[in-house]
């Protein structure tokens, strides 16, 4: 698979692929890496959002329209 990095599109083959992620009340959020020796040269993310970001009490001030 081909990975476009800070050096230009490599081969993942040549790389180090890192993953990790976080998965709390708030969130969950995925992430992968690619490392040339001791250099991160790619990382994309994924974030999921668990809860609105206005709260229902906050919902709640809004006029009715």
């Amino acid at each position: 698979m081909i990975v476009t990095t800070t050096h230009g599109e490599m081969d993942d083959s040549l790389l180090e692929k890192r993953e990790g992620s976080v998965d709390n009340d708030n969130e969950n959020t995925t992430w992968v890496e690619y490392w040339l020796a001791d250099e991160m040269v790619h990382r994309s993310a994924h974030v999921r959002l668990k809860k609105s970001i206005v709260s229902i009490s906050e919902a709640g001030s809004f006029p009715n329209g």
